[in-house]
């Protein structure tokens, strides 16, 4: 795990290099959340073409595309600070263990049908209390 925490903070700060004011790339410096939505789907969809093509060095290079976009975006709202990467990972192990009350509470589910149906159910009743709809 300590690799992998060096690793993250090593990407962390190429990022923050990227969009250095001053000598970062002028490119990543003037995106914004609404200028990169599309590159974020993009990556989602080389990643399920990777899946599908079962092309694994491929997926790993796509899969690092995708985490770039997040990071991407937790750093532009750190900038404006609205939120961090910390943030992101906690809300998403939060949504996790709230959503797999049969693995983290008491309770136990004897198919992934009926895992599914928990989460779901759960992600349903989370929409309706944030009066959201879903896409």
């Amino acid at each position: 795990m300590k690799e992998l925490n060096e690793q993250l903070n090593i990407l962390i700060k190429t990022f923050k290099e990227l969009r250095n004011p001053e000598s970062g790339c002028p490119w990543d410096r003037e995106q914004t959340f609404k200028s990169i939505a599309s590159c974020s789907i993009e990556e989602a969809y080389e990643v399920a073409d990777a899946i599908e093509r079962e092309d694994f060095d491929s997926l790993k290079s796509e899969l690092g595309d995708l985490l770039f976009q997040v990071i991407f975006h937790a750093e532009m709202a750190s900038e404006k600070e609205i939120f961090d990467l910390e943030d992101v990972i906690f809300e998403l192990n939060d949504k996790l263990t709230r959503r797999h009350p049969h693995v983290f509470e008491d309770g136990s589910v004897s198919s992934a049908q009926d895992s599914l149906k928990i989460w779901e159910d759960i992600k349903a009743q989370e929409r309706k209390e944030k009066k959201q709809d879903s896409l």
